[in-house]
């Protein structure tokens, strides 16, 4: 059997376990409990939720992740449907159906090693017309025959008459020439005059390169013969009916003032430009 145990034992200072029920009335419960410090007595404070650091970086490591993964993906479209490289003198087949097809077909079908036509101080190279094609327009003031191609000498003919009926005389005095008659007068009238080729040129083309050679143009005179192959025909009747009549039977000035190719005006010297083959000739 236990021994009692002894009513006038004291509690210890700040122990909880237990308590006094004794015959000791000096200590009481509430005495035990004012023996606890205050500090103890406040409930204990809770701790903050730890700051997750790691996240910001976390982050910025999926970021840069995926911007990886996505360029090395466009990386690989490039490469599977993107442009080839091709190796040098191989051909590259475009398919009928894509735009670039038609200028890649246009581009090889061009023959690059053709030349615009050269020309010679000034003057167009032309080809000499066959004899075969020639009609004549009547004599010049010389007496000698002139010759034009079959449909300008026919319409040539019709404004001449046509002029006739409104009092004004068209008067032809050169049409075709050959390349040989050409020479001559190049020439022969250069060392006449005492003139460089290119001063020549300036009022006679080359041999190969007139278009009398054509047998399109004509020279035209007025019924008085003191104008002939000179500016002063520009103050003529003639001048001015043809510069007024001219185009409705398909004639043209050749070589206006300020021309392009440089000639020397010429209000005498007209071409005909009324069929394919004469517009192809000139144009």
């Amino acid at each position: 059997m236990m021994p009692p145990r002894n009513p006038t034992r004291q509690p210890r200072s700040g122990f909880l376990g237990w308590r006094s029920t004794g015959a000791n009335p000096n200590v009481t419960e509430s005495a035990v409990v004012d023996d606890i410090p205050v500090a103890q007595r406040q409930p204990p404070k809770t701790p903050p939720a730890p700051v997750r650091q790691g996240m910001p970086i976390r982050w910025l490591g999926w970021t840069i992740s995926a911007g990886v993964l996505t360029g090395l993906a466009a990386f690989g479209v490039w490469v599977v449907v993107g442009p080839r490289r091709v190796a040098p003198g191989a051909s590259v087949s475009i398919p009928a159906s894509t735009p670039s097809s038609a200028a890649a077909s246009a581009v090889a079908s061009t023959d690059f090693s053709a030349e615009a036509p050269k020309t010679l101080l000034g003057h167009r190279p032309f080809e000499e017309a066959p004899l075969t094609s020639l009609e004549s327009i009547g004599s010049g003031r010389d007496g000698r025959e002139l010759m034009m191609r079959a449909t300008a000498a026919a319409r040539f003919k019709t404004m001449q008459a046509a002029a006739r009926a409104d009092g004004v005389e068209l008067v032809p005095i050169s049409a075709f020439r050959s390349i040989e008659d050409q020479k001559r007068l190049f020439f022969e009238m250069a060392r006449d005059r005492d003139q460089r080729p290119a001063e020549r040129a300036k009022v006679s083309a080359p041999p190969g390169y007139s278009e009398h050679h054509t047998g399109y143009a004509v020279d035209i005179g007025d019924g008085a013969a003191g104008s002939d192959l000179s500016e002063s025909f520009e103050q003529t009747p003639a001048y001015h009916w043809l510069q007024v009549n001219a185009a409705r039977y398909s004639f043209e000035l050749s070589f206006p003032k300020d021309n392009p190719q440089g000639v020397a005006y010429e209000p005498w010297h007209w071409r005909f430009v009324g069929d394919s083959d004469s517009l192809q000739t000139f144009y």
